[in-house]
């Protein structure tokens, strides 16, 4: 005879064991309910749910363990296919242009279309033969970096024709130095300077520039994940040299010497690229500053000289300083 304390634990398990059997003789009943026999099925046999398929291993890996939530990546692979099915439809798409009616009086691009047009028939037409020489090459004489503010459109303000300038426009007009490594700014110079191989580069800074004035508030110990922060940190030298020559005047005027001071920095950033500084020591290419101010419509423009020896031990001067107004 067993003990009664051993007695009541195998009676608590031989309860525990039936309890399962009947959990799986209630299934079983209720999986007859939900899945009624097929025609040809003899009556009395149970008919169990399919059994989940076990994932293979590599859908084993991908599955998240306990506590760990995976981000859906979903929406990149998505995104990645889609621009293929939308250069489908604009290849697929015919000439016969259909004009939407809905809401045409408040589409911005009416205006745009007018202009085109206008430039199509004032400018393109009559200077054909110059368009179908274009169409075949570009030789332009200016590499410009200006910045992406809508109001200092450097085509706009030197009246560059199609052809005279490659351009590249970025937030605060800045060059990165080489060190830095890839970016847009720098993969048009690479282009712009070894491939057309133009004579000029012209960074064009502006007055109430947006870019300089972030650059200007931030922080010494500022560590952001922004991206116009994390750009405008290019620029820290000129910050540091305006606040050493500039510290003691408002916040608006240092932002005024620093819209220069970092047209300067560039321009030395320019430099730190072999294939420019070989150029300019073979006087095959020039580097520039130019500074546009919305505010008087005035433009100052300068040349950057470098060569060994320069008075004061130094090898960088200005020339050429003039102002347009």
């Amino acid at each position: 005879m067993l003990p009664r304390s051993l007695g009541s634990a195998a009676r608590r398990l031989g309860l525990a064991a039936a309890a399962p059997a009947r959990a799986c003789a209630s299934s079983a009943s209720a999986a007859r309910r939900l899945w009624p026999q097929s025609d040809g099925e003899e009556s009395g046999q149970d008919e169990l749910p399919p059994t989940p398929r076990t994932p293979e291993p590599e859908e084993r890996r991908r599955q998240p363990r306990r506590g760990e939530h995976r981000r859906d990546l979903s929406f990149v692979t998505k995104a990645s296919r889609d621009h293929s099915g939308l250069t489908r439809q604009l290849l697929d798409f015919q000439h016969d242009t259909i004009e939407e009616e809905v809401g045409a009086e408040h589409d911005p691009f009416m205006g745009l279309k007018a202009r085109f047009l206008d430039f199509k028939k004032r400018n393109y037409v009559e200077n054909f033969s110059n368009y179908q020489s274009l169409a075949e090459q570009q030789t332009p004489k200016f590499m410009v970096v200006a910045c992406a503010d809508s109001r200092v459109c450097p085509t706009g303000i030197l009246g560059f024709q199609p052809g005279e300038a490659f351009t590249v426009r970025n937030v605060a007009n800045l060059v990165p130095p080489y060190e830095h490594g890839g970016s847009e700014t720098s993969a048009a110079l690479e282009f712009a300077v070894n491939t057309l191989e133009v004579e000029n580069v012209l960074v064009v800074g502006h007055s109430r520039c947006g870019g300089i004035q972030a650059l200007m508030s931030m922080k010494d110990d500022s560590t952001s994940g922004s991206f116009i922060k994390n750009w405008v940190s290019i620029g820290k030298s000129a910050r540091l040299s305006t606040k050493a020559a500039a510290g003691n005047l408002g916040f608006e005027m240092q932002c005024r010497h620093c819209e220069k001071e970092s047209i300067n920095s560039s321009l030395l950033n320019l430099l730190t690229y072999p294939w420019i500084e070989k150029r300019v020591n073979e006087g095959t290419l020039n580097l520039h500053g130019g500074y546009y101010n919305f505010i008087d419509c005035t433009f100052e423009k300068w040349t950057l000289v470098y060569r060994q020896g320069l008075e004061g031990g130094s090898k960088y001067a200005i020339k050429n300083r003039s102002t347009w107004s």
